[in-house]
């Protein structure tokens, strides 16, 4: 009997080989879809280099292409010996950094499938966050002419010349006697006239304690005429409506303010016991505080106060505007320069 000898291969079979790249390539796309899922990676799009060139020359018999990071496009002759083709394939996996990254092994045992920088697609394929440039935002110049309109409009509150003539009104009120032996001076009148001496309000005030003196030769007030008075209550808020945001003259004002228990802003009050220019127009001395009654008579010529039947609140609030208006030019222009203290 002749003898029968048996050469036998234990080396891994081709197929087992390609089972197991298929394998890994499975794993590596499902790792990808994954990703693309989450939102890590955008969706992958067909690489350039894969599309055909219009013009470029067909590939030879026998040749692949390998795409490398650079784009490039090499041909890779095929490997005629088994030998040499698994020589080549042990080559390649010793290279190989990443197993997970090498792409599954081709079918066709005689050609040598191109490797791709999957790597370098990852990073391409991640989304590029770019931060905007930092813009210095510079405000720009205001105009000269809303500056000076913004000055004007707040000198206009000590000046009187963007409040007249609806802005400004005079006020002047009789008192009479409350309280311990009459002592306590109570709202009994009120009269406001505006800018040209027309009559705003003028009424008669019911004090809310009951009255002891009621000074009529001053004030001119008697018992009848608080038969159908204003509660001092109402009369007070109806009076306050009126001179809020208004340039307010008066002549010795603060005794007003006092009975109608209110204080209005200084910058807003014009009085004229305390002008200097008056009384310098006068002849009298500057720092002194002249009657409303001597100034009307030097400055206007008319009499005021006169007689027993007492003082009338309409004609000393008219009085007290007429004065004001004579220097009321110097007056505010003084007032723009020393702006007075709340």
């Amino acid at each position: 009997m002749s003898t029968l000898l048996l050469n036998l291969d234990f080396a891994e079979s081709p197929l087992k080989k390609s089972l197991e790249g298929n394998a890994k390539h499975r794993s590596f796309v499902k790792r990808r879809r994954f990703l693309e899922q989450r939102g890590f990676l955008n969706k992958k799009n067909q690489h350039p280099s894969k599309v055909p060139k219009p013009h470029s020359e067909p590939t030879k018999k026998g040749e692949t292409l390998r795409v490398d990071g650079t784009g490039k496009i090499n041909p890779l002759r095929k490997k005629k010996t088994a030998a040499s083709s698994n020589g080549s394939e042990q080559s390649l996996d010793k290279k190989a950094t990443v197993s997970w990254l090498s792409p599954a092994p081709s079918k066709k045992t005689d050609s040598v499938v191109g490797k791709i920088d999957l790597l370098g697609e990852f990073q391409s394929a991640l989304p590029k966050i770019k931060s905007p440039p930092v813009r210095s935002q510079k405000k720009p110049p205001e105009n000269s002419a809303t500056q000076n309109s913004t000055q004007a409009h707040s000198e206009s509150i000590c000046s009187g010349a963007s409040w007249k003539p609806g802005k400004m009104v005079a006020v002047d009120c009789e008192m009479v006697g409350t309280g311990p032996k009459g002592h306590v001076s109570s709202l009994a009148r009120c009269s406001i006239v505006n800018y040209d001496g027309d009559v705003l309000y003028d009424e008669y005030v019911l004090p809310p304690c009951p009255i002891v003196d009621y000074r009529t030769r001053w004030s001119g007030i008697r018992k009848q005429h608080m038969v159908k008075a204003t509660p001092f209550k109402t009369a007070r808020s109806q009076i306050l409506k009126i001179l809020a945001g208004k340039i307010v003259v008066g002549h010795a004002i603060h005794n007003d303010f006092k009975a109608l228990q209110y204080f209005h802003p200084k910058p807003l009050t014009r009085d004229t016991s305390q002008i200097p220019l008056l009384n310098r127009k006068a002849g009298c001395p500057e720092n002194a505080t002249m009657s409303l009654k001597t100034l009307t008579k030097k400055l206007l010529s008319r009499d005021i106060q006169a007689g027993k039947g007492g003082h009338s609140s309409v004609e000393d609030a008219q009085a007290t505007m007429e004065l004001y208006k004579l220097v009321e030019v110097e007056w505010e222009q003084h007032l723009t320069q020393n702006p007075p203290k709340n």
